[in-house]
């Protein structure tokens, strides 16, 4: 079973605004890879910051881009 190794980078951030990705690193907040745009995968290669989780109500997941794993 693949793990994260980057779990030691999530922060206990603020949401810089309503959507429904927000990166644990910094707070950013863009659309999934559902969404056309990708704005939370655009920021993770922009960035290097491997943590999202999702920012959707009734939704409670997490996922490390680098290690690509579930968390």
């Amino acid at each position: 079973m693949r793990k994260c190794t980057h779990l030691d980078q999530i922060r206990d951030v603020i949401p810089s605004a309503d959507g429904c990705e927000e990166c644990l690193i910094c707070g950013h907040v863009g659309c999934c890879d559902s969404s056309p745009n990708r704005h939370a995968t655009k920021h993770f290669h922009a960035t290097a910051h491997p943590i999202i989780r999702s920012f959707e109500p009734d939704e409670d997941w997490r996922w490390c881009y680098v290690d690509e794993v579930l968390l």
